[in-house]
């Protein structure tokens, strides 16, 4: 049996698909309503999380849940409160998270580690293995399943962690994990306003407009969702085009499981050029609304 452990609607989804093709029965562990989904599991487990609890609170109750179940497997979506999550039931079984995971071999999980520079096999020895992941490993799967739904009690983790107040943030629309071209802004874009060349691009060729981490973190010109690289995004689009952006290890590591790589910046020297396929020297307000124009 898989374990699907997910809180949102899509990598619920996602997940459920990809375990299909693992073999064995699919359980999904809904942390919150939204990804509550009939349809795409064997059965889902609707954790009922306090109002005044956090999300990573239901790590007990996930803990007893896989101790009583006993998953052979356990795919978790890589959030923020999922890794502490998955952190926790490793804890409890004395086994380590193979996280990132980019490809699967049988039972053996494949991912990036010193940087992106090498790949890793890893295998767990133990009695349940836990991966964090995307629907990357899996390629174009279906989800399927039936419509039961078991709500499973909450037991409070001794963290003793309140939730003290709710502020909603704008939900975001990005969805870099599940598109197969990805354009990412750098720095070579000057102000906020021009990465509307950038969005127009992504557009034009059914992409998705990502960037890397200043664009989010310095400026805050872009949702913390759409950052590329080492400690954002790790993803395999079918094509990356780079436009403005210099080629860091940090970022580049991001996607260098792409089939195939373009890069636009005005110097020649970027060391993004030595990554890629496909390069272009030009400056990005000169370039982009020629290339713009062509595609429409």
């Amino acid at each position: 049996m898989v374990f699907v452990i997910a809180e949102t609607q899509k990598g619920a989804r996602d997940l459920c698909a990809g375990a299909r093709t693992m073999g064995g029965g699919v359980s999904l562990v809904a942390l919150n309503d939204e990804a509550v989904q009939t349809g795409i599991a064997d059965v889902v487990y609707r954790v009922e999380v306090p109002v005044d609890a956090m999300v990573e609170s239901a790590a007990a109750t996930v803990i007893a849940l896989c101790k009583e179940k006993t998953p052979a497997s356990v795919l978790i979506e890589p959030t923020r409160r999922m890794k502490v999550i998955a952190g926790k039931l490793a804890a409890a079984f004395d086994t380590a998270v193979m996280t990132d995971v980019a490809a699967f071999d049988g039972d053996v999980a494949k991912s990036m580690f010193f940087g992106g520079i090498a790949t890793r096999d890893q295998k767990s020895t133990g009695s349940i293995a836990i991966y964090t992941c995307s629907s990357a490993p899996f390629g174009d799967t279906e989800a399927a399943g039936t419509d039961v739904v078991q709500t499973v009690g909450f037991a409070a983790d001794e963290s003793g962690a309140k939730l003290l107040s709710r502020e909603p943030l704008p939900k975001s629309d990005v969805n870099l994990a599940a598109a197969k071209r990805i354009v990412a802004a750098g720095r070579g874009f000057a102000a906020e306003e021009d990465l509307r060349m950038g969005r127009d691009f992504a557009a034009a060729i059914g992409g998705e407009l990502g960037c890397t981490r200043p664009l989010t973190e310095a400026e805050d010109w872009m949702p913390r969702e759409a950052y590329i690289g080492i400690s954002g995004l790790m993803l395999n689009p079918e094509v990356y085009v780079g436009i403005g952006v210099s080629g860091q290890m940090q970022h580049m590591v991001g996607v260098n499981g792409a089939k195939v790589a373009f890069a636009i910046n005005k110097d020649k020297n970027a060391p993004i050029f030595d990554q890629v396929d496909y390069g272009l020297v030009g400056d990005i307000n000169a370039v982009l609304p020629t290339i713009n124009e062509k595609l429409k």
